[in-house]
């Protein structure tokens, strides 16, 4: 009990200390933590001489005017509808004001300081320097933390603070308050079933326990007709190691896309030191389903998988690093399918502000964004009875990109128990979305009262098929379940859909919600079962949309028909 006591006693002389370190002039506390986050320790001061790359969020200078653009091309009926924003277009609603700029340089320079762009239009910057000069600049305390499970060390600090006069010109520095986190849906539950070859060609006979591409294909009315627009692009994104290996996929494909050329693959971008290691031992189950079912289902449409590595500077798995990365890019994915996502209870406004707002920008230039929605139903990524409160998933909250929950059975197609969603407690409840969501409330009224944030973005948007999904994985045929299924084998379908607007010279979709809410009639309605957490039964999937699997499921003739084709 004395050790315990001690222990408490220090951590509280270690928050007092940090918190007497911003009575300096005339500097305000951007971010504080009042002790260390669970899970690490504090294992002393960073040595001053460390040199720390910080990004500098700063105050966009018209984003009220991009998202008021981005709904004018996504929004079906509006007669800019289709015309997305070139790269230019989007930059320009985000540069930075030039007093904020010019204050931001002055402020560095009068620290001996300088930084580079870190995105074309400069709302975000790089900045090197030393553990002595950040602490300096930013009136903190850096210094080394460890998890306790993994042994790995940090430089953080627990509070930093800005001048009084920049407060409005700096909207975040980063990473300082928010320590490393592993994303969700790095590991997924393989189930063997050995080598032993199968008949792909009669989808009925196995749906019941392995839903193949060509159930997939039955159950949506897919086409497997090719596509035929090289300009068409779908990318995968795969973190922390995460690898895809092309071995597994060509055996993928004589197993269950036998009408494809077994040479079908993908390629490769890089970034954080990322690689894609061809040894079958160091496969990563959820690159090998990402890319089997982007291409499996999206026949013939080019696939890139972007491999993030474990050198990110962001702390949070990389996702600020790739969309820096998508937007220096000339040109952008026609799609981007993730699988990976963070708990919204880890996160803060100042962090996933400025990444939702990235992804309105590759929204506006003409990307459809699809995010996994989790998969612990009403308790956030993974399933969990220990929590006080539902947990909703980020980026699925961000009100700019698609959420995708899961999905089980075929007659009829039911809510997966783990389909996680929703209300985030960060983002507001979106425009096009409220009829649908505010009917389904209206229905729930004070079931699961103070558990969540009504007025909050709601999600998943959608959902697809997430249980016994047959995957190649170090050789070895066996099945996963997940929304990170249900998300490729949905963005495989828009990446067709977009196929088929590319060649008939119209434009790719883009933004999906507007169009998904207004047109939810034509999705199939899921209106069965649950999405347990928190030790309650979580949501119930009904009639309209629910916050288990959104508005339904995909039919792709209606989804055709409904954008024109």
């Amino acid at each position: 009990m004395v050790a315990i006591c001690m222990c408490l006693s220090l951590v509280s002389l270690f928050s007092l200390a940090y918190a007497s370190s911003h009575a300096s002039h005339g500097m305000v506390v951007r971010e504080r933590h009042d002790r260390v986050p669970n899970g690490f320790v504090h294992s002393g001061v960073a040595p001053s001489d460390v040199v720390l790359n910080l990004r500098i969020g700063l105050a966009q200078g018209n984003f009220p005017g991009l998202e008021e653009a981005l709904y004018a091309v996504s929004t079906p009926g509006s007669e800019l509808y289709g015309h997305h924003l070139s790269k230019e277009e989007a930059e320009a609603f985000v540069e930075p004001t030039a007093e904020t700029s010019t204050s931001i340089k002055s402020w560095l320079a009068s620290h001996g300081l300088s930084a580079t762009a870190a995105t074309p239009a400069g709302d975000w910057l790089k900045l090197s320097l030393t553990v002595e000069q950040a602490n300096e600049l930013l009136d903190a305390n850096f210094s080394t933390f460890t998890h306790k499970n993994t042994g790995r060390q940090t430089i953080r600090t627990l509070s930093y603070s800005v001048p009084a006069e920049l407060t409005t010109h700096i909207t975040f520095v980063h990473p300082t308050v928010l320590f490393p986190m592993k994303p969700f849906g790095t590991g997924l539950n393989f189930k063997s079933l050995g080598k032993a070859k199968r008949d792909s060609d009669a989808a009925s006979a196995s749906c019941e326990n392995e839903f193949t591409p060509a159930c997939i294909q039955e159950l949506y009315g897919i086409p497997t007709k090719r596509a035929t627009q090289e300009s068409n692009h779908l990318a995968v994104t795969g973190s922390l190691g995460n690898f895809a290996n092309k071995a597994d996929l060509k055996f993928f494909l004589t197993q269950f896309r036998k009408d494809l050329p077994v040479s079908t693959t993908f390629s490769l971008q890089t970034l954080d030191g990322g690689s894609n290691s061809q040894k079958r031992s160091e496969a990563g189950s959820e690159a090998d389903l990402d890319t089997q079912y982007t291409i499996g289902i999206a026949s013939g449409v080019p696939v890139t998988f972007i491999s993030v590595g474990n050198d990110d500077n962001d702390g949070i798995g990389g996702f600020l690093d790739i969309i820096e990365f998508l937007l220096n890019e000339t040109s952008v994915p026609h799609v981007l399918s993730t699988s990976y996502g963070f708990d919204e209870n880890y996160l803060t406004t100042d962090i996933v502000t400025p990444v939702c707002n990235a992804y309105a920008q590759l929204g506006a230039r003409g990307t459809s964004l699809l995010f996994a929605s989790g998969d612990g139903g009403v308790s956030g990524g993974q399933f969990t009875s220990d929590c006080t409160t539902f947990i909703p998933t980020f980026p699925s909250t961000c009100p700019f990109v698609t959420s995708v929950g899961g999905t089980a059975g075929l007659h009829p197609e039911t809510a997966a128990n783990f389909s996680a969603g929703g209300f985030s407690t960060l983002f507001p409840m979106p425009s096009y979305q409220a009829e649908a969501v505010n009917w389904f409330l209206s229905g729930l009224g004070s079931t699961f009262s103070g558990l969540f944030n009504a007025s909050g973005r709601a999600y998943p948007d959608l959902s697809a098929v997430g249980v016994n999904v047959p995957i190649v994985w170090e050789g070895k045929v066996g099945t996963v379940d997940g929304t990170s299924c249900s998300t490729p084998i949905t963005a495989g379908m828009i990446a067709l859909l977009n196929d088929e607007l590319i060649a008939a010279k119209k434009s790719p979709l883009g933004f999906l919600n507007p169009f998904i809410y207004q047109n939810s009639d034509i999705f199939t309605d899921i209106t069965a079962g649950t999405n347990p957490g928190c030790g309650t039964n979580g949501f119930i999937a009904g009639k309209g949309w629910d916050p288990v699997t959104g508005v339904g499921s995909p039919v792709f003739a209606k989804l055709r028909t409904a954008v024109g084709l």
